[in-house]
């Protein structure tokens, strides 16, 4: 059953406002990309998205094509984002069968919670691969095609474009390592890493046309990252603790999406907009996961209770 508007997209969008265009989205089964991209679709855009699962993406794939009707939407599994070449030929395989690639949502990550103590030097590896490189491949993979999507939608910000806006990327990244939080080392690492690589290409793409910005979501409920990395008879505290008050929703995220991809989003480049309700703000060494600092670390234990956990012991 399709899903109602009101969970993925606020109703200040106009509809058609990407039509013709395409997005191309590594994580795309998951649940905040997912999202991302049935807001896109929603609104006229066809839509590739990649994960590993093959028939978790695929049927993803199905269920995002419902937003709209007529819309294209092609959900390619068993692809590995620390592989340019499968990405490579994903793009290519994009364009060939959609026609371009008009903006990317590089949202593909790994986590899991685990202490340094616990944190093997290839579970470190694997996070940094996935996230960093990952994010680095699907840029070159789909680099070209951003560029010369720039070069046909281009907006001087005073004469409105007749085919619409394109050439633009979106990182999706996080908050965590704005202060650092326990538990969370390697993706910390990752995610700085991530936020560097998007600001650099929009200092080297800017001149070409090309759009890049960073959405750090913050702690959104309902979504596979809080069931992983949270023990859910915490999750009512910690969010009694958020400014806003409460968790944030997938269509929060799809928002600021379509802000960015669209024609309100010409002049905004190289930056990072935080969609956690202020959350950051509040991060102390609680990582609102149920693990008290510092007496969890201090005793040694290995993390438990959380679906997202690495249990091997790291040897230095």
């Amino acid at each position: 059953m399709p899903l109602p508007k009101s969970a993925y997209l606020s109703e200040v969008w106009k509809d058609g406002i990407f039509d013709n265009k395409v997005v191309f989205c590594t994580g795309g089964a998951g649940t905040i990309c997912s999202a991302q991209v049935r807001a896109m679709v929603h609104l006229g855009a066809n839509a590739y998205i990649l994960g590993r699962n093959v028939e978790k993406t695929e049927k993803m794939a199905k269920d995002i094509a419902t937003a709209r009707p007529g819309a294209k939407v092609i959900g390619a599994g068993n692809v590995d984002v620390r592989k340019f070449d499968s990405l490579k030929n994903e793009a290519e395989r994009c364009v060939r069968e959609l026609g371009s690639i008009d903006f990317v949502i590089a949202g593909a990550a790994g986590n899991f919670l685990a202490s340094i103590d616990q944190l093997s030097v290839n579970a470190f590896k694997s996070v940094m691969d996935i996230d960093v490189l990952g994010s680095y491949n699907t840029l070159k993979a789909t680099l070209p095609y951003l560029a010369e999507s720039a070069t046909k939608h281009k907006s001087d910000g005073l004469t409105p474009c007749p085919t619409g806006t394109g050439g633009r990327i979106i990182f999706v990244s996080a908050t965590i390592h704005y202060s650092g939080l326990p538990l969370q080392t390697h993706v910390s690492v990752a995610k700085a890493g991530v936020d560097s690589l998007s600001n650099n290409v929009a200092i080297e793409y800017g001149p070409r046309g090309v759009n890049s910005n960073i959405i750090a979501p913050g702690p959104i409920g309902e979504t596979e990252g809080m069931e992983r990395l949270a023990r859910m008879e915490d999750s009512q505290s910690y969010a009694s603790t958020i400014p806003s008050g409460r968790m944030g929703r997938v269509k929060e995220i799809a928002d600021a999406t379509i802000y960015l991809f669209s024609d309100s989003g010409n002049y905004v480049n190289g930056t990072t907009i935080v969609v956690d309700g202020g959350a950051w703000r509040m991060h102390s060494a609680n990582p609102g996961s149920g693990f008290k600092y510092p007496d969890f670390l201090l005793s040694g234990e290995e993390v438990t209770g959380v679906a997202g956990l690495k249990k091997s012991k790291s040897k230095i």
